[in-house]
């Protein structure tokens, strides 16, 4: 009667063992149920990533970054680019039919105007607007942009 319950247990591990190996050897990693990644794709789908949460080559930030812009350069912001002047000597750069919009003064800044120090700057739209560093200039940006 031993012998039997014992060869019932030996048929019983052999047949689960048998089940687990042939598991094993049906396994195909990077199948639709265990997909294999490259790096490459990681890093593409980062970089949409980072679009969609407005992170362009150009710069940009969800929080404010500061930038030094050399005297001369245009800083050119895309929609929404919010810019805080700290410090140097700049000018507004409109789109020839509406201005930046200063929110701390509550105005429009048109082409040539001189920017005041410390005041919140929103660029409304990705058509042209910036400022022009008319000396050495740092900024406080959060948006996207590009320098020129």
């Amino acid at each position: 009667m031993k012998s039997k319950s014992t060869f019932i247990a030996v048929i019983a591990c052999g047949f689960i063992a048998f089940t687990a190996i042939s598991a094993a050897a049906t396994y195909t990693p990077g199948s639709s149920g265990d997909p294999v990644v490259t790096k490459s794709y990681v890093d593409s789908k980062l970089a949409d990533l980072k679009a969609l949460i407005g992170q362009s080559s150009g710069g940009n930030s969800a929080s404010y970054a500061p930038l030094q812009i050399i005297a001369g350069k245009t800083l050119l912001g895309g929609e929404g680019t919010e810019i805080i002047l700290r410090s140097g000597e700049a000018t507004a750069i409109d789109n020839g039919a509406n201005g930046i919009s200063d929110i701390t003064a509550g105005k429009d800044y048109r082409t040539g105007e001189p920017l005041s120090l410390n005041h919140l700057l929103l660029i409304p739209r990705e058509d042209g607007r910036g400022i022009k560093a008319a000396t050495e200039i740092w900024v406080l940006i959060r948006g996207s942009y590009q320098i020129k």
